[in-house]
């Protein structure tokens, strides 16, 4: 017999249950909600103001910019007005910059040059090392998968002095080989696709060997299709990472004709800021296009670690 009052009891208990389910999942959403928000802001007013005419653009900002007759900043005495919407939408920033300045089109392709070989052959590279690290074990190269770990962990300025010396002495300083090199052969890569490729089941790897499958076949046909998740992460963080990088083309490349967008951006005087906005605009599209393409891939790569799914 099915005791009413027990079965009553359960059912409010269920009840309670998604009520604080309920609860827990609009407190999550909350907290989400207003870190995207957070996060999203300096974006929409780099866009939005990237539309405003020079006049309008000093108007509301030009106070935190403005300097005192001995060089120094100025005390803002009042609130700074921070605009999402224009009063008159102009386009005449992207018509300087995309017309008028060449040189800011030269910046932006000196990015492109410096950011995509090291992101195509990095990937090559981490490719391949991390087949022979997930095929092969032994002491001599856990040793050396350790090292890259510790390569990992240390920020680009630790090894920066390193990198200048060896670009000195290999006499490529001041060439775009001294951000090339130690870009594609940064351990980054290495240890995902690495932690990805030894997920997958030997069994996989075993059944081909019994086909007939060389080393070869399998690297191509069995483990870069089953890292395919990974390579895209790899490949949308790399290239977020050079993309925006300013210590290595400062001190590694003495002629200003070959930095980067992301090195001249920060020299933009306090006259240009509409300029300013809509450089910043067009310097944030690609990376925009390469994470919302590769969003799924970059999530997949990242939560799921190898493997084959069933």
């Amino acid at each position: 017999m099915i005791n009413p009052k027990k079965t009553r009891t359960l059912s409010k208990a269920k009840k309670r249950d998604k009520r604080a389910q309920m609860v827990r999942l609009s407190i999550a959403f909350l907290i989400a909600a207003i870190f995207a928000v957070l996060f999203l802001t300096p974006i929409v007013l780099t866009i939005t103001n990237s539309f405003m005419s020079e006049t309008e653009i000093n108007a509301n900002y030009g106070q935190i910019f403005a300097k005192n007759e001995s060089g120094g900043k100025v005390y803002i005495a009042e609130k700074i007005n921070l605009k999402f919407i224009p009063d008159m939408v102009s386009f005449s920033q992207y018509i300087t910059v995309l017309l008028k300045s060449p040189e800011y089109l030269l910046k932006f392709w000196n990015s492109v040059i410096l950011v995509v070989p090291i992101v195509g052959f990095q990937l090559l590279v981490a490719a391949l090392a991390a087949y022979g690290f997930s095929r092969y074990r032994g002491r001599i190269r856990e040793m050396i998968f350790f090292a890259y770990i510790i390569l990992m962990l240390m920020p680009y300025q630790v090894t920066l002095v390193p990198n200048y010396l060896v670009s000195d002495w290999l006499n490529i300083l001041d060439t775009r080989w001294a951000i090339w090199l130690p870009g594609i052969f940064s351990p980054f890569a290495v240890f995902l696709l690495t932690k990805y490729m030894r997920r997958i089941p030997v069994g996989v790897i075993e059944a081909a060997e019994i086909d007939g499958a060389g080393e070869l076949q399998i690297f191509t046909s069995i483990s870069l299709p089953l890292c395919k998740s990974a390579i895209c992460s790899a490949a949308i963080l790399v290239f977020i990472d050079y993309w925006n990088m300013v210590e290595q083309p400062l001190i590694l490349l003495g002629d200003t004709q070959m930095h980067p967008l992301s090195v001249f951006l920060s020299k933009i005087n306090t006259g240009e800021l509409g300029l300013a906005f809509a450089v910043a605009t067009i310097y944030m599209v690609p990376s925009l296009f390469v994470f919302l393409y590769g969003e799924d891939y970059l999530v997949e790569g990242i939560t799921y670690q190898g493997g084959i799914k069933g």
